[in-house]
């Protein structure tokens, strides 16, 4: 955890804990268990994510993406985590609070993965639940949004399962698996959870 020292809100990087998940920041001692989980679900991930850089899964291309952590952290404009479960250890997916707005919005963007292995086994949903209350507390913001594909049932239902609501259909918002596509957007704000 050394190489994230101090950042701008937190003393030390922040934890968050559920009922089934554990979400902490990711360092370079997770490059192998990481990539090897990214690695047996790609074919799984592919549909719903960005195109993968070509060298996506080597130790370099992870240290780029720790550094640009950090840097996202300390400008506060995003919040990486890795789910792990509870009860192993075992890292089961991520987590990131990005494109933070303060100001007249004080909102950000979810997104979340969950290794082939272990979706559907209720830790995605448990660790969407967990971050709320970091959200809303330890960031102060008023409003989570998160999208979609259209087709993806079971993270609309992780969402609703949050308290998410949709709001709407975004045409061609996000560039999914090579293509610009259609997305439903979802948002819970911080009196949605009194």
């Amino acid at each position: 955890m050394a190489l994230l020292g101090s950042i701008a809100r937190f003393d030390t990087p922040p934890e968050v804990t559920g009922r089934l998940t554990r979400l902490r920041m990711p360092v370079a001692a997770d490059f192998e268990e990481w990539a090897e989980l990214r690695a047996a679900s790609r074919a799984f991930l592919t549909p719903w994510e960005p195109t993968w850089p070509y060298d996506d899964l080597t130790r370099p291309a992870f240290r780029r993406r720790l550094r640009r952590y950090v840097r996202d952290m300390r400008e506060d404009r995003a919040y990486p985590f890795f789910i792990y479960d509870k009860r192993s250890g075992e890292l089961v997916g991520g987590l990131t609070l990005s494109n933070i707005r303060r100001g007249v919005a004080q909102t950000c963007s979810l997104g979340y993965w969950a290794g082939e292995r272990h979706a559907g086994k209720g830790f995605i949903s448990d660790a969407v639940r967990a971050v709320l209350p970091f959200c809303f507390g330890a960031l102060g913001l008023h409003r989570v949004e998160a999208a979609c594909l259209e087709s993806n049932g079971p993270s609309r239902h992780v969402l609703a399962a949050a308290g998410f609501k949709a709001e709407g259909v975004a045409r061609a918002y996000l560039r999914i698996d090579g293509k610009w596509q259609d997305h439903l957007l979802f948002a819970v704000l911080d009196s949605d959870l009194k």
